[in-house]
């Protein structure tokens, strides 16, 4: 199974890793987070990269990064030795979730899913009824909450 090692400025990394252990917490294994600190040097960084590259205890290893040309994702450019890795920068939840549901694919083909669920999860939203909800439409009472 293919490795997914998230690289971004703190928090987001472990943030998203959260998030995706939410919604899929049987593959807590398999995805890994790397918070770049803003006291991190590069070097630092890409020790710690390694180390969590080795965690992961596969050759095959999506990496997602948060701004491309940014620390982050230089540190991960720099992964590739001894491993067979594909790099997606701008992550956010709808790539990751998709990444974590399609890691039994190749490299190539995840690597693919991943920047076309990251793409189809931003889109604009109207003022219309919330979508994939259930019941009567009414003016919420301070107890109710939707998400």
């Amino acid at each position: 199974m293919i490795g997914i090692l998230i690289i971004a400025h703190a928090p987001l990394a472990t943030a998203l890793r959260g998030c995706a252990m939410h919604v899929f917490p049987d593959c807590a294994a398999g995805v890994l987070a790397l918070d770049v600190l803003p006291q991190d040097t590069p070097e630092d960084s890409l020790a710690r990269a390694r180390q969590a590259m080795a965690a992961l205890g596969t050759t095959d290893v999506l990496l997602l990064s948060d701004v491309f040309g940014a620390t982050p994702c230089n540190v991960a450019q720099l992964l590739g030795n001894g491993h067979n890795t594909r790099l997606v920068a701008g992550v956010n939840l709808p790539m990751l979730l998709r990444s974590v549901c399609y890691r039994h694919e190749s490299l190539e083909a995840l690597a693919a899913r991943a920047q076309a669920g990251g793409m189809q999860g931003v889109m604009p939203v109207g003022s219309t009824a919330p979508q994939n909800q259930t019941g009567q439409r009414h003016a919420p009472s301070h107890r109710e909450h939707q998400q």
